[in-house]
């Protein structure tokens, strides 16, 4: 197989990987043509022991520390790339980790092996990325559930991210109650709940009214993966891990656009 083909797969998110990272589209795609060229010629090879698209990432990486880590200035810009201005904020060496596995879906140590960096090291980083986003994003959140452990676990996780828990809900009507006395900024929603009423129909009930990201924390997830419909961004299974928990809030305040408005 050609190179070209190895690679052809993979080169539309490298191109969006560059184009956060840098803070513009035409500097990202530049450095993506360097790589690729010097990849043509021989100057760089994909490293045999990485998949094709690690090893892509790799050698962009590669290039672009080479060539200076440009990053374009964003400090003026306007509210419609929020995203990228808040990003340009991030500490360089975090803002790579926390978009290597929050917006590229790489594993910690698929993105220690494109850094070159330790997976401890990883890890740090992606730590500080999301301290820095929670800290600028902080807001009020409205946790779904009908288990009084899991609620008391929940809520502790999120007041070490420096957010506020407005309200906590067991059953539909308290949820869609909550958020009329209260508008949150994010919702952490159970499926399941305790009058046998249904997470899932307080969590549209609530879209119908606001704007706001929802993350589904919950021991059914084949009841939202069904393909039959949009299926959330953000699920996590019961039990979870607290550091699962902590990420999803980091990636889904920052990317949702309601989010990225409000923090203009």
């Amino acid at each position: 197989m050609s190179l070209l083909a190895r690679l052809a797969p993979h080169l539309p998110y490298v191109r969006r990987y560059a184009r956060a990272l840098t803070g513009d589209q035409s500097t990202g795609d530049n450095y993506v043509r360097v790589a690729l060229e010097a990849l043509a010629a021989g100057e760089q090879q994909l490293p045999a022991a990485m998949t094709p698209r690690v090893a892509l990432y790799h050698v962009f990486h590669t290039i672009w520390v080479a060539t200076g880590a440009r990053l374009e200035d964003k400090s003026g810009m306007e509210s419609d790339d929020d995203a990228s201005r808040r990003l340009m904020k991030i500490a360089p060496k975090s803002r790579q980790a926390f978009l290597l596995t929050a917006l590229e879906g790489f594993t910690p140590s698929e993105a220690a092996q494109i850094l070159g960096a330790e997976l401890s090291d990883i890890e740090s980083l992606i730590g500080d990325a999301q301290r820095e986003i929670d800290a600028e994003l902080a807001t009020d959140v409205l946790i779904i559930e009908d288990e009084p452990i899991i609620s008391a676990d929940i809520e502790s996780l999120v007041k070490e991210l420096g957010h506020t828990v407005s309200a906590t809900a067991t059953t539909h009507d308290e949820a869609v109650d909550a958020v009329s006395r209260h508008r949150p900024g994010l919702v952490l929603a159970d499926i399941q709940l305790a009058d046998g009423s249904s997470g899932i129909d307080a969590v549209k009930d609530i879209l119908k009214s606001i704007n706001v990201p929802v993350i589904f924390i919950t021991a059914f997830p084949e009841r939202l993966l069904t393909g039959e419909r949009p299926e959330p961004t953000f699920l996590i299974t019961k039990p979870f891990q607290p550091e699962t928990v902590k990420a999803a809030i980091s990636q889904a305040l920052f990317f949702h656009p309601a989010r990225q408005t409000e923090a203009a």
